[in-house]
């Protein structure tokens, strides 16, 4: 029943709070939406750690996006073999967890041993961190389980069940019962990683994709008092 809930019914709660969590957080706390960034505290580490922390989590929400909801039809039409794309995402996730995992470990260091920084920061700043280093050692260790299993089974059963959960199809759960614990936990502590979302600094990632729509948006037309007078 743990498992059932774990894998088949917690993935809902998890993306029902990162949701409505984030809207009602917006909605009620915009004074609270930001990213608290403790630039003016202490420069050191902040720049490195950051843009390896940055773009190492996005290289890896990617990489888990179209690595776990892309049918295997697609990238066998493309040449790529189940063993192939096991590989690829062994060197891929090796490589963008490890450049995450050393910019947040900078960031850590950089907010516990800062007197400024640690007593500016909330109970839910160093837990995330926390629980991001956790996140982030579980998925490397995958890298090295997944060896014993170069034939790519393990990595079917987890896309199975992630196109499962996206299309609200029954029977998720069992699709990963035979998976080895490392990836079940990994999951467990990446879903948690939403629920904990609206209740964290990481609202601010809604801002940054927000800011694509100024990419679009049409010229503001500015006129001279002069002219709004009609002189």
């Amino acid at each position: 029943m743990i498992h059932v809930f774990l894998f088949g019914i917690y993935p809902y709660v998890a993306i029902s709070v990162f949701l409505l969590g984030s809207l009602i957080r917006f909605d009620r706390d915009q004074y609270t939406w930001k990213s608290d960034s403790s630039q003016l505290l202490r420069h050191g580490q902040l720049r490195l750690g950051s843009n390896c922390f940055h773009v190492g989590v996005l290289l890896l929400f990617l990489g888990h996006a179209v690595g776990l909801l892309t049918p295997p039809a697609i990238y066998h039409a493309l040449g790529l073999t189940t063993e192939s794309k096991q590989w690829l995402a062994m060197i891929a996730g090796g490589v963008f967890g490890t450049l995450c995992l050393f910019g947040l470990i900078l960031l850590t260091h950089r907010r516990l041993t800062e007197a400024r920084i640690r007593a500016t920061s909330t109970w839910m700043d160093l837990f995330l961190l926390f629980w991001l280093l956790v996140t982030l050692g579980l998925g490397l260790a995958t890298i090295f389980a997944s060896f014993s299993h170069p034939d790519g089974s393990v990595m079917l059963a987890l896309a199975a069940w992630a196109q499962h959960v996206v299309t609200f199809r029954g029977g998720a759960s069992e699709l990963i019962e035979a998976v080895p614990l490392v990836y079940r936990v990994h999951l467990f502590f990446g879903m948690t990683l939403f629920l904990l979302f609206p209740f964290s600094r990481l609202v601010h990632v809604w801002s940054g994709f927000g800011t694509i729509a100024y990419l679009f948006r049409p010229n503001q037309l500015v006129r001279s008092r002069g002219h709004r007078n009609g002189i």
